[in-house]
């Protein structure tokens, strides 16, 4: 297995929102590269949020963005660029746990794991 990117590892990292209220465990990431410099990070985490039961969920977000495939593949990527990639990827981590119950697109990027 060869060793994950700078941005593969940034991208692994557990985070909470940027109003404390949840927090994403990171448990395992998946990077598939894909021609053209699309990829598809598989995530496996588990949302913890005050007063309720942790969920663990397994989700797939499609990247189709190629303008980030260079942070994304470097061995030493622009320090800004970086993390520029890892906010835009926890906003549609974000956003897929805001309206997985509302949208269809949505729900079908995850489901819930026992």
């Amino acid at each position: 297995m060869a060793d994950r990117t700078p941005a593969e590892q940034a991208l692994a990292r557990s985070y909470t929102t940027g109003d404390g209220s949840t927090r994403f465990a990171v448990t395992e990431l998946s990077v598939e590269h894909r021609p053209g410099g699309a990829v598809v990070l598989a995530y496996r985490l588990t949302v913890e949020r005050a007063g309720r039961e942790d969920e663990r969920w397994a989700v797939t977000l499609p990247w189709e963005d190629s303008s980030f495939a260079d942070v994304l593949a470097s061995p030493a990527p622009d320090p800004e660029r970086l993390q520029q990639l890892v906010h835009l990827v926890h906003a549609l981590l974000e956003e897929w746990w805001d309206t997985k119950g509302n949208n269809r697109q949505s729900a079908k990027m995850g489901h819930r794991l026992p």
